[in-house]
């Protein structure tokens, strides 16, 4: 199928791995010139010659903690016209309640809430002329069914999903879509720390926790950065415009709700 994307650009947030460099790989193979951003300047290089070798596609590297303003200024200046926002960052760590104060909420909500929505505010504008424009925003399942461990991540995260929406209704009429996707457990860096953190506390194995958790998904298996990419792609494809406003579960089946 072609997704009608050729010739577009797009901004990949934090892509040098895992699931924002599936999602960068995706759209390169459908002819998307990029911004792909990342905070090790090694790793981010690594990744942007890979890519263009790979797809022939302009690939521009920006090392920068996106959720800063300085980093964020300096991946939309890289970018100049941008068609496809992708917006992800790494979630805040795993802990108890009674453990978070206020500097780890405001740290959350910064890098998990306010980010993507400064980065969409900068990018709608154009968007809204050009009568064009994707916003795909990588949550997480626990918008759906919190996890204990990540109250950080299931407060900043559920924050934009309630901006995302209201604005999603409002630019719609304009051709611009803003949707969610939620990953489940998806085989990156991420969900080997998740386990290695579990297995310093409780004493277990990695191995056996990540054996358990693997069978404890109807797939009986994790997520591969290439399949959340190629979903992330679809979306920001031509035949995805009427599709607007969703948060779409992409988690081998582990949500057990009816909707």
């Amino acid at each position: 199928m072609d997704l009608g994307l050729t010739g577009k650009r797009a901004i990949v947030c934090a892509s040098s791995r895992g699931l924002g460099r599936g999602c960068a790989e995706a759209l390169a193979a459908e002819g998307v010139s990029l911004v792909i951003n990342g905070r090790t300047a090694e790793t981010l290089e690594a990744t942007a010659n890979a890519i263009t070798a790979a797809h022939g596609v302009s690939v521009t590297p920006v090392v920068a903690d996106i959720a800063t303003p300085e980093g964020q200024a300096a991946v939309l200046e890289a970018a100049g016209t941008v068609d496809i926002l992708i917006n992800n960052a790494g979630g805040p760590p795993p802990g108890d309640y009674n453990d978070w104060g206020r500097d780890e909420w405001l740290s959350a909500v910064e890098q998990n809430m306010l980010t993507p929505i400064l980065l969409m505010k900068a990018v709608l504008p154009g968007m809204i002329e050009r009568e064009w424009g994707r916003i795909v925003n990588i949550t997480s399942v626990s918008v759906k069914a919190p996890i204990p461990e990540l109250g950080l991540s299931n407060g900043a995260r559920a924050g934009l999903t309630g901006f995302v929406a209201g604005v999603s209704r409002q630019v719609a009429r304009h051709g611009v879509t803003i949707n969610n996707l939620l990953p489940g457990p998806f085989e990156t860096d991420r969900l080997k720390s998740n386990f290695q953190n579990a297995a310093d506390k409780t004493g277990k194995a990695v191995a056996d926790i990540t054996e358990a958790r693997k069978q404890g998904n109807p797939s009986r298996r994790f997520g591969q950065p290439d399949e959340f990419g190629a979903y992330c792609a679809f979306l920001c494809s031509q035949h995805a415009g009427y599709v607007t406003g969703q948060n779409l579960l992409m988690d081998g089946g582990g949500y057990p709700g009816t909707l």
